[in-house]
């Protein structure tokens, strides 16, 4: 039997994280409970957390700050739970390393298949595996079990997990277009209100860390008005 999945929710409003507590216990998760970023980054550095449920709405730190403060040092995985609906919010979490976005109300089964889907990639919780997943381009290789991306020269290079889901997207369908629409999906797994430019901030930190040229992209090619594609033989 797998070790039971902890879980840190980190939300001021008691009733909300009361509620979320009783349901993700019933579900079978080991909850802890954060009302301040002072609290959160506490439990993180003493109890082995699998998985953060985020409010961006804190008493005394943003959201954001806190997102980005815990992905400059860890892996952690990062839901992030707000009343919050722009998609300037949803791009700005993704982009200091959230996993996901959902916003309040929401539907507590949605919020348990979000968290065993991230636990799932994450390999916290058993999920299914087919074959080895190892992709290879020029001398890179993307091992989706592993979650790594390794350079020619050996090393491994830092992705966040949306950068990872993105290029995955893409080596998988060489030479094929993929529209923004469906590459937000791989990263944010919520088409509600998808955002180009999320894509676009996306695809142009990966060409920073994979290609020779970053302003000459020869792995990831934009093509005008439809979308990206993977330019390179994969095997």
């Amino acid at each position: 039997m797998g070790k039971i999945p902890h879980l840190l929710i980190v939300e001021d409003d008691e009733l909300v994280q009361s509620l979320m507590g009783a349901y993700l216990q019933r579900d079978g998760f080991t909850i802890s409970l954060a009302a301040t970023g002072k609290e959160m980054l506490a439990a993180i550095d003493t109890e082995h957390i699998d998985l953060a449920l985020l409010d961006l709405g804190l008493p005394d730190e943003d959201g954001l700050s806190l997102a980005r403060q815990v992905r400059a040092r860890s892996d952690l995985p990062i839901i992030v739970i707000t009343a919050r609906k722009g998609k300037s919010d949803r791009l700005a979490a993704l982009e200091v390393g959230a996993d996901d976005y959902l916003t309040k109300p929401f539907d507590p089964d949605e919020l348990v298949l979000r968290v065993r889907n991230i636990l799932g990639r994450a390999g916290t919780v058993e999920a299914p595996s087919i074959r080895s997943e190892i992709y290879r381009f020029e001398g890179w290789s993307l091992d989706m079990d592993a979650r790594a991306v390794i350079a020619p020269d050996g090393e491994h290079v830092a992705f966040t997990r949306a950068e990872l889901n993105l290029l995955a997207a893409l080596v998988k369908a060489p030479n094929r277009v993929l529209t923004r629409a469906h590459l937000l999906d791989a990263v944010s797994h919520d088409a509600a209100s998808p955002t180009d430019r999320l894509i676009d901030v996306l695809v142009s930190r990966i060409r920073k860390k994979i290609e020779p040229e970053p302003k000459a992209p020869q792995f990831i090619t934009t093509v005008v008005g439809c979308g990206y594609k993977f330019s390179r033989p994969v095997t």
